[in-house]
């Protein structure tokens, strides 16, 4: 799950996220979008837009079909369903699809899509992911360097 708030914390993913939303809710092309439409409506070059659509692609956020040459791109929402019911847990709802159905808007979109809310979650949580991995990794080698005078003394010998 940290692994997708990184990718959500990068404001330029979330645009493309939002751009293919925007699609999808037009309905026309199947709410797809060629590489050369992303970069034409996001004002940004081709080898950014494909990097950060091939992050997107890694995490299950966008999928992709090749029509010749064309790289049609189009939003996955499962991914983004995930986070909103991990996030839902903590805000204490029962069922988060009732957040979306009322109107009020769910707490996923808003951490993908433009908003300083969703970059500010995105980067906390990114900092805390990093954080306790730093912790994880300090103790596995503390463990592990006691670890030959752990297994000395349980065979009998002296340390």
């Amino acid at each position: 799950m940290a692994d997708i708030f990184d990718v959500l914390a990068d404001g330029t993913r979330r645009e493309l996220l939002a751009t293919l939303l925007e699609r999808r809710i037009q309905g026309a092309s199947n709410g797809e979008l060629s590489v050369s439409e992303l970069v034409q409506r996001l004002g940004l070059s081709q080898p950014t837009v494909s990097k950060h659509l091939q992050r997107l692609r890694e995490h299950g956020l966008v999928s992709v079909r090749t029509d010749g040459q064309h790289h049609l791109y189009r939003l996955e929402s499962e991914p983004l369903h995930q986070v909103e019911r991990w996030v839902a847990d903590f805000l204490g709802e029962d069922d988060p699809d009732a957040s979306a159905a009322d109107g009020s808007g769910s707490a996923a979109f808003t951490a993908w899509s433009g908003s300083d809310a969703g970059e500010s979650l995105g980067r906390r949580l990114a900092d805390g992911t990093h954080q306790a991995r730093a912790v994880a990794s300090s103790a596995t080698e503390k463990v592990a360097a006691r670890l030959p005078r752990i297994v000395k003394r349980k065979a009998g010998d002296k340390p």
